[in-house]
C-alpha cells in the first residue's frame, strides 16, 4: 500500500501530465483587480465573477475609482455574484483603507491583506501567490473535498488541510498545484454525478465514501 507521500507524488504527476498549464480563472490585469475578482468568487463561479468583473472594472479598476462609486452602485453591478450586500461594503471599505493605509497598493503580505474587510486566509493566499509569486496553497471547499477524497488528508476544515497539502507536496510546486486541482476537480472530479471508474486519480486511491 502506498505512503501518503507516494501517493500524493503519483498524484502529483497525474495532475502535471493532464494540466501542464494552469491560466489562473479570474480574469485580472493587477493584484487589486484580482482581489476583488477572488472576493467576488466566494459562493459564486469563476464564469459568473468573469461575466460581471467586465462591468465593475469598467468604471473602476484602482481603490481610488472605486470609492467614487457608492456602495449601492457597487451591489448593483455585482448583485449577480451573490451576497452582493455584504460583498459591497468590503470592496469600497477595503478600497478605502488601501488608499489610507497602503498608499493605493495592495500589500504583499498576509498580515495585511487578512486585516482587508471580506479577505479571509484563502483570498490572501490566492493574492499572495499569483500576484505576487509567494509559495502559498489556498484551499477552497472544492480542494477540501478532493484531498479528503483522494485520502492525502482527513482535515475537519480548510486550514487542516492545508497543512497537510503543505507537508506532501514541495513548496516549489503549490502555486501551480492548487490550481491543478480545481481544474482536474471540475473535469474529473466532480462534487455530484462523479464516477470514479472514470476518474484516473479516484479509480486509484479514492475514497469509496468520499
Amino acid at each position: 500500500m502506498a505512503s501518503k507521500k507516494e501517493k500524493a507524488n503519483h498524484i502529483a504527476t497525474i495532475l502535471n501530465d493532464r494540466f501542464p498549464d494552469t491560466p489562473i480563472p479570474l480574469q485580472h490585469k493587477d493584484a487589486y483587480t484580482l482581489l476583488i475578482a477572488v472576493l467576488l468568487s466566494a459562493q459564486c463561479t469563476d464564469e459568473r465573477v468573469n461575466q460581471i468583473t467586465p462591468v465593475l472594472f469598467g468604471k473602476a479598476d484602482n481603490p481610488v475609482d472605486m470609492i467614487k462609486l457608492t456602495v449601492e452602485e457597487i451591489k448593483e453591478i455585482i448583485r449577480p455574484c451573490g451576497l452582493s450586500p455584504a460583498k459591497s461594503k468590503a470592496i469600497f471599505n477595503l478600497s478605502h483603507i488601501l488608499i489610507e493605509k497602503h498608499g493605493g497598493e495592495v500589500p504583499s503580505n498576509f498580515e495585511d491583506l487578512e486585516a482587508l474587510p471580506g479577505v479571509g486566509h484563502k483570498t490572501a493566499s490566492v493574492v499572495m501567490s499569483q500576484a505576487f509569486g509567494f509559495p502559498a496553497f489556498p484551499v477552497d471547499t472544492h480542494i477540501h473535498r478532493l484531498a479528503h477524497r483522494w485520502g492525502l488528508s482527513n482535515g475537519k476544515n480548510v486550514n487542516q488541510t492545508e497543512k497537510d497539502l503543505k507537508n506532501l507536496f514541495p513548496k516549489e510546486s503549490w502555486n501551480k498545484l492548487h490550481l491543478q486541482i480545481i481544474y482536474y476537480g471540475r473535469k474529473f472530479c466532480p462534487a455530484r454525478g462523479h464516477k470514479i471508474e472514470d476518474c484516473p486519480i479516484c479509480s486509484m486511491y479514492g475514497n469509496k465514501v468520499a
